[in-house]
């Protein structure tokens, strides 16, 4: 009897449970059809492969180019996000150990790198106005006789939502979309190609622009962590601290001085227009590190004699008017710049390059309606890609190519952990430490910054400042150098710029890797 009540129970627990047992099997089926569903839809490594040439310094450079994508795993070793990116290689090249492959991109963040490639270092470049506006198509594709494909084969990279770089499987936007995550991609993408084209001892190089130093400074002492060293990092229009930018700083408006002065000469607004733009910044940069500095630091302490020296002098250096200066309690703010110094003729200059000037709706607005040094450029750019990238490198996608995407920047997660700080995260990314570690680490380390003259995004002296805040012994500063250039944010868009920085990165790579 008691085996029979026994078995009564068991029946009769089985089928109140039932429901719940359906449940978890239709769960587990669900998850289980989900994962089917994500792991075909992940996409395989493909690539495609032309071949070209390219006559640089007088000799005819042949090279194999390979537009394609590799695959990103996560710890577990899932994919999670497919990389493009286009790689020129010389050929006839028969010992890759002693041939350098440099990585090149953009910054944004949510820039893919079409600017890089299709403006200053690819085979072909889009010729574009050089500041002024670039007529409507059809645009000038050109070869490219400053490309560095001379001294180095070059890898552009598209960042995870750019391009055609694309999230798969399970990953996620926050698993790329920030400072540190986005570090970790580039890593894993540089090993993997690394690993796939069998370039573990060649000589390595980043190359990063705007946003692209900060991922080169941080992406360098990763790199160094995980076992690969550098042999060079070029920055291009650098920014390494954004906190540069908070609110309560006045470090920024003696930062920016010298910009303000370079565009101020360039549209001969200067009270007196020196001759030499150089020897003329260095008298601005000294003000601005001295007596300006010594006078903002003062706040609303400062006597007005002296608020009216600064005035005057700052009117010297910048053409703005005296009244327009002290109404700005000294303190010039960089879009307000960009109205002011050209409100005579009705227009506002340009925030990655002040030699372009644009209209705007009116004129007595305190900030400009557009940025004409990037909207003048744009459409060459992205045309230019999208046809070259169709009909030279023959890569075909069903997806559009993503020159720009506003929704990475708006998700950014800006948090960075500096190395040796007690692994805290800042809330703003200050990477001049970790760019600092990696040269203690890899003492045989060069780095060169590339700037230009008239760049408001990403100013000069900021960089400078930066720079020499790395706390080098005077044996690694030496390897740190600069470039100087008649341009703005993307030096090559000045032809004359462009040479003089292709001669520049010659003499670079050549000292980087002679050991």
């Amino acid at each position: 009897m008691k085996h029979t009540l026994l078995a009564l129970s068991i029946a009769a627990l089985l089928a109140t449970s039932s429901p719940l047992l359906h449940a978890a099997d239709a769960a587990a089926g669900t998850a289980a059809a989900q994962k089917e569903t994500a792991a075909a839809q992940i996409p395989k490594e493909a690539s495609v492969v032309t071949h070209g040439s390219v006559t640089i310094n007088g000799q005819d450079i042949r090279y194999t180019a390979t537009a394609g994508t590799l695959l990103i795993r996560n710890d577990k070793g899932a994919p999670v996000a497919s990389m493009f990116y286009v790689a020129y290689t010389r050929d006839g090249e028969k010992n890759m150990a002693t041939r350098p492959v440099t990585f090149l991109y953009n910054g944004g963040p949510g820039s893919s790198s079409i600017w890089l490639h299709m403006g200053a270092f690819g085979p072909m470049r889009v010729v574009v106005g050089d500041g002024a506006a670039t007529p409507p198509p059809p645009y000038d594709l050109v070869a490219n006789h400053q490309s560095i494909l001379d001294r180095t084969d070059l890898v552009f990279i598209d960042a995870v939502g750019t391009g055609y770089s694309r999230i798969v499987g399970t990953g996620k936007d926050k698993d790329f979309w920030g400072v540190d995550e986005d570090v970790r991609s580039f890593g894993n993408f540089i090993q993997r190609y690394i690993t796939v084209n069998n370039r573990w001892n060649s000589p390595k190089f980043l190359y990063g622009e705007s946003y692209g130093t900060t991922r080169s400074a941080a992406l360098a002492e990763y790199l160094q962590e995980n076992g690969i060293a550098l042999n060079g990092v070029v920055l291009q229009s650098s920014i390494l601290n954004y906190g540069l930018l908070m609110p309560g700083q006045d470090s920024k408006y003696e930062l920016y001085l010298p910009t303000y002065a370079a565009i101020a000469w360039y549209h001969d607004k200067l009270p007196s227009k020196p001759a030499d733009l150089a020897t003329f910044l260095g008298q601005v940069r000294h003000f601005a590190d001295t007596d300006y500095a010594r006078a903002l630091a003062q706040g609303e302490n400062l006597p007005k004699a002296e608020a009216d020296a600064i005035a005057q002098k700052l009117h010297a250096y910048t053409g703005l008017p005296v009244d327009y200066i002290e109404r700005a309690n000294l303190r010039i703010v960089a879009s307000n710049f960009r109205k002011e110094l050209m409100l005579p003729e009705r227009e506002s200059i340009g925030r990655y390059d002040g030699r372009y000037a644009g209209y705007n709706i009116n004129s007595i607005s305190a900030t400009p309606d557009f940025d004409p040094s990037d909207a003048f450029i744009t459409p060459a750019y992205t045309a230019a890609f999208n046809w070259y990238v169709t009909n030279v490198l023959k890569y075909k996608s069903d997806v559009p190519y993503m020159v720009m995407n506003d929704k990475i920047i708006q998700s950014w997660d800006w948090k960075h952990r500096v190395p040796g700080d007690g692994g805290w995260p800042l809330p703003l990314p200050y990477v001049v430490g970790d760019l600092g570690a990696a040269m203690r680490q890899n003492p045989h380390l060069r780095v060169f910054s590339a700037n230009g003259y008239f760049d408001l995004a990403t100013p000069f002296h900021a960089t400078e400042f930066d720079l020499d805040h790395m706390m080098l012994e005077p044996a690694l500063r030496s390897h740190l150098t600069f470039g100087y250039y008649p341009s703005g944010h993307m030096i090559y868009l000045n032809p004359d710029a462009l040479k003089s920085l292709h001669k520049d990165l010659e003499t670079f790579y050549a000292t980087a890797v002679s050991h």
